[in-house]
């Protein structure tokens, strides 16, 4: 074989499998993801990317859903990507319950075993713990909801923009299993570019 072949060939090989090790790593790794609508607003805007921790929840096998390990649980005030349970679209909302809690929502509010989320100052926010959500009330509060309890292993996920989005309120638990990864900052927003944006 001529010279020059062989170092096209040994050049593709090693772009092959490059290629190949960076597309696992996105498969198990990171990933990154386009927010395409306002129902997460104003923690994420429309166009807003974000970066996707994939090993937050348990490694995967490349290009499968096995996992190899099992992470920790979803927590609850957490942003996460996942598919819709009812359409073939991908889909980011917060987590505000999980197994074992009895949720209700009034008004956009959620309350935990009888105990609201909410500011008793502002009624457009919410404590998850140390997350501080901003709600987007603009719309509504959106569909009313519960007491239902959470059973183990699920979790319920809704849009902050609580009038102007499509969740678990319509279409029900979500499997924790399910859960793509977890959103972890805005990486780049329009108007400010790059960012950094903690969720």
């Amino acid at each position: 074989m001529h010279p020059k072949l062989k170092t096209i060939g040994r050049e593709a090989v090693s772009f092959g499998l490059i290629a190949l090790v960076l597309l696992a790593a996105r498969s198990t790794l990171a990933d990154h993801y386009t927010v395409p609508s306002g129902s997460m607003e104003y923690t994420l805007l429309p166009g807003d990317r974000i970066f996707v921790a994939k090993y937050t929840y348990g490694f995967r096998v490349p290009f499968t859903d096995w996992k190899l390990t099992e992470g920790r649980d979803v927590e609850r005030g957490e942003v996460v990507v996942f598919d819709s349970p009812v359409e073939d679209i991908r889909l980011v909302k917060r987590i505000v319950a999980v197994g074992g809690d009895t949720v209700s929502i009034r008004s956009g509010q959620v309350s935990i075993n009888g105990a609201p989320m909410g500011s008793v100052t502002d009624m457009r926010e919410e404590f998850y713990g140390e997350r501080r959500v901003r709600l987007n009330l603009s719309y509504s509060g959106g569909e009313d909801y519960g007491p239902e309890i959470i059973p183990p292993g699920f979790l319920l996920a809704i849009g902050d923009a609580r009038g102007n989005s499509k969740d678990g309120r319509a279409f029900g638990f979500i499997a924790e299993d399910s859960v793509y990864g977890r959103a972890v900052a805005v990486y780049y927003r329009s108007g400010e570019g790059l960012c950094w944006l903690k969720l």
